[in-house]
């Protein structure tokens, strides 16, 4: 009688489909829900303060309500377009490169060192600059034009509106696919730095809260939300400084008057010199505001498993 093999355990399957789908529902409803802050920030970061301290926006109050003012509400919603229509991949690699990292990083006994979570979110970031980057340049273009128009307007000029596609198009007529890659090193050390801070702090948060009754070991999903709202706010305001470095050194126009960059430490030194240290938290508060609910929802979708319902399928650890 031949001997029946012991069944071998079944090795954890990595399920990438169902995790870029739901990275991208989570992009698309959280961009939709927090953009009108998004915008706000980048002109308050874009802001250079004047010879004599004048400025357009005093604070985030102030930018809201003279921008909604002047441009009305889908003018909060500028440059919009393409961040929906890049968010689905940007949000789908980061979030599927963290679990993919972890998931090889994890020990045979399933222990995950906070070296190792740092180094799977730091991969992560280093990952999504690749969408990231020419979404941003684009984005920013398209938030920033109403307040270099309004610039111009003050001193009798105009300024032509560009749409981000004929802005894409002009780049890559003049510089090439490296066109739309202008800041990429800002963006990287920006990213990377989020990605390092807020995956590890997520999952440490996350891993303090009750479990699912289903078997599956997951936290329910107010705690997923909670944790990656309080990982979001703090990951956004660590990086703020490099998010306003990166967000002068893309701004391809500037307000009459305003100082050019030619780098990451030419920016840092000249925003220190005439702003003073308080310039790199620009808009500290509104990406906050921003992150927050980005990050929330985003874990929340993804930890719901909203695509393998859609898909029929079950959904894995």
């Amino acid at each position: 009688m031949s001997q029946q093999a012991l069944p071998q355990p079944q090795q954890q399957q990595f399920a990438l489909l169902p995790k870029i789908i739901n990275g991208g529902i989570a992009g698309i409803i959280g961009v939709s829900c927090v953009f009108p802050l998004d915008l706000v920030k980048t002109r308050l970061q874009n802001q250079q303060v004047g010879p004599n301290g004048e400025k357009m926006y005093k604070n985030m109050f102030d930018c809201f309500r003279k921008t909604y003012r002047a441009e009305g509400y889908f003018g909060m919603y500028r440059g919009s377009g393409v961040n929906i229509l890049l968010i689905t991949p940007e949000k789908a690699i980061k979030l599927t490169a963290n679990d993919y990292f972890r998931h090889k990083l994890t020990t045979k006994d399933g222990h995950l060192p906070m070296s190792s979570q740092m180094l799977a979110g730091g991969l992560a970031g280093a990952f999504q600059i690749i969408v990231t980057t020419p979404m941003e340049l684009l984005k920013i273009q398209m938030q920033d034009a109403g307040r270099i128009a309004a610039q111009a307007k003050l001193t009798g000029k105009t300024v032509e509106k560009v749409s981000a596609t004929k802005l894409a198009s002009q780049l890559l007529k003049e510089k090439g696919i490296f066109g739309l890659y202008k800041g990429i090193g800002a963006t990287g050390a920006r990213d990377v730095t989020f990605s390092v801070v807020y995956f590890p702090l997520f999952a440490t948060l996350n891993a303090l809260g009750p479990r699912r009754n289903d078997g599956s070991g997951e936290a329910v999903f107010w705690c997923s939300f909670l944790s990656g709202l309080a990982a979001g706010s703090f990951a956004a305001l660590f990086v703020n400084p490099l998010d306003v470095v990166k967000t002068r050194l893309q701004a391809i126009k500037k307000a009459d008057g305003e100082k050019e960059f030619k780098g990451i430490v030419d920016c840092i030194s000249k925003t220190f010199k005439y702003e003073g240290p308080t310039a790199f938290f620009k808009g500290g508060l509104c990406r906050m505001i921003v992150i927050a609910p980005l990050f929330g929802i985003a874990q929340m979708v993804y930890f719901l498993g909203v695509a393998e319902a859609m898909l029929g399928m079950q959904k894995k650890n």
